[in-house]
């Protein structure tokens, strides 16, 4: 299976998932919705019944309740059916709006306006029957107050008090004439107190429960009595799922998924065709092949590493041509040399005279010293140069540089110094670090005229130890700086014995320098000198190092 079609199966997998989990969420959310419909049916309900039962309260009995029921059934868009305990009709919505009443669904809810007495706490079990009786009085007063107000018409303020009497109050401040709160002819107060003292009380536990049930058996005669409020009818709509809107979002949902899948598809695996066979044609041989790339995503970024990965082999193969034609241009023109010196000895042309073979033997060692750099540099390159690390001072090396160099300096009449202040000592390999500043100080001696100096400094800043191999000569042009460190460049392009070597020491000094973790730089100024700063890292340094990593 081709990676296009398998990426494409997996993100349409991707896709049905997804469509699931949004059409399982859709449903989630449609059955939230119901719930939070039906809680608010509930919070209607309950607004009803309070609205229903408060009117009884108030008024003492249902008079007028049709008025309630039609403006609540307006208000909340509910069928409301009132049916007293015996089944009579006392309000019907539909009836109310001149229509025909609609069969009632569901069983009705019990509304009783009656009051719950409570008994006061900490009372003498003696005292509690003549409160009860004193509050069957007190209630029968009161509604019969609230009636007579509620024929006048007038508004009644509620408020209980700690017994549960309600008390009612006019809204306005002056009670309408022939309403008082007096007792109705048929209180019958001896009755109440007989009902009462029937109670027993030892226990003293039973007392306040039958107290209780005596004052709700007596005020039923007289209280408005309870209701059964009937919401809703056989007809009448319910909140449902529509299934139909759902599965159509559900479908445009996977529709649009799918056309960006196919769309992502597309634009992924086209990069990544163009990736296959610039690589392809990359592994061929075409070390041109490039990309074209744009964006900042992870496609773009493969694309951008390939590019990098094909500079570097084109450079990389660029160099390797180049060091061909390097070795073969150092190599060609000695051994010709040779060969030619060689072929007139044996052919006699040429007597074999003590200077020819001196300069012959020089020749050879120059060719052997250009091989044996070559495979330095190589092994140093490839991390396999061989290291003998101990302890350095680099004062005592530079002496021993100096001695070494000391003639060839006199044959040039160049001054050789060397400044060490302070000890400078540093972890590596002496004969390696001497092969770099001898490096440093032959080609210091040879860019340095007659009468001219060439220095050797030392010093130690911090964690680090500063070399510098200064002179007084021509100076180095700044174009030619960058190329100090290329292998085989040299600034006088004659390659002449007396000139330089074979080009390949400053690139060798500097990986043998990278090697001891150090770096070196070149500063030159034309006319005046060149200076080389070689920075090691110093023996107090490492120590401290391995000291905080133990």
């Amino acid at each position: 299976m081709s990676f296009r079609l398998r990426a494409l199966v997996m993100i349409m997998l991707i896709v049905l998932a997804s469509t699931a989990v949004t059409a399982w969420l859709t449903l989630d959310q449609a059955n939230t919705q119901i719930s939070e419909s039906v809680a608010a049916s509930r919070e209607q309900a309950a607004q009803i019944t309070t609205n229903v039962r408060e009117h009884g309260l108030t008024r003492g009995g249902w008079d007028g309740i049709g008025a309630v029921v039609s403006a609540l059934a307006g208000r909340t868009g509910q069928r409301i059916r009132v049916v007293d305990d015996s089944g009579t009709l006392l309000a019907d919505s539909d009836v109310l709006d001149g229509r025909e009443a609609r069969q009632v669904v569901g069983a009705p809810i019990l509304v009783d306006p009656g009051v719950s007495f409570r008994l006061p706490q900490a009372q003498d079990a003696a005292i509690l029957p003549r409160l009860t009786t004193f509050a069957l009085y007190r209630y029968r007063m009161a509604v019969e107050y609230s009636r007579c107000l509620a024929k006048a018409g007038v508004q009644v303020v509620v408020r209980t008090d700690d017994e549960g009497i309600p008390l009612f109050t006019p809204a306005a401040d002056t009670p309408p004439s022939g309403c008082a709160q007096t007792p109705p002819p048929d209180v019958d107060v001896a009755a109440d107190s007989a009902a009462v003292v029937a109670c027993p009380v030892d226990p003293l536990e039973q007392l306040a429960p039958c107290l209780q049930r005596v004052f709700a058996q007596r005020a039923e005669r007289f209280a408005p009595q309870r209701v059964q409020v009937y919401l809703g009818a056989v007809d009448q709509s319910t909140p449902a799922l529509a299934v139909a809107p759902i599965a159509a979002l559900a479908l445009t949902v996977a529709v649009v998924a799918i056309l960006g899948a196919l769309l992502l598809s597309r634009g992924v695996l086209r990069p990544v065709s163009a990736l296959t066979g610039a690589s392809r044609k990359l592994g061929a041989g075409d070390l041109s092949q490039r990309v074209p790339v744009s964006g900042r995503d992870e496609i773009a970024e493969l694309g951008r590493s390939f590019n990098r990965m094909a500079d570097s082999l084109q450079a990389g193969e660029e160099r390797q041509r180049r060091l061909v034609g390097d070795v073969a241009h150092e190599l060609r023109t000695p051994l010709a040399n040779l060969r030619g010196y060689l072929e007139a000895l044996r052919d006699g042309v040429v007597a074999p005279t003590p200077e020819l073979l001196d300069s012959l033997h020089e020749e050879v060692l120059l060719q052997q010293r250009i091989v044996q750099d070559l495979q330095d540099l190589a092994l140093a390159e490839a991390g396999k140069l061989t290291y003998h690390r101990t302890d350095v001072d680099l004062a005592e090396l530079l002496e021993t540089c100096r001695t070494a160099h000391r003639a060839f300096a006199d044959r040039s009449q160049v001054d050789l110094v060397v400044d060490v202040d302070g000890p400078s000592v540093v972890h590596g390999d002496s004969d390696r670090l001497r092969q770099v500043f001898a490096n440093l100080v032959v080609n210091a001696v040879r860019a340095t005229p007659a009468g001219g100096t060439v220095r050797l400094a030392a010093r130690t800043s911090g964690d680090s130890v500063l070399v510098e191999v200064s002179d007084t000569g021509s100076g180095i042009p700044p174009e030619d700086l960058p190329h100090l460190f290329d292998r085989f460049w040299r600034a006088d392009a004659s390659r002449g014995r007396s000139t330089g070597g074979s080009g390949l020491g400053l690139a060798i000094v500097r990986q043998i320098v990278t090697d001891h973790r150090g770096t070196i730089e070149v500063r030159s100024v034309v006319g005046t000198g060149t200076v080389f700063t070689v920075v090691l890292v110093a023996k107090s340094a490492i120590n401290l190092c391995d000291t905080a990593q133990n």
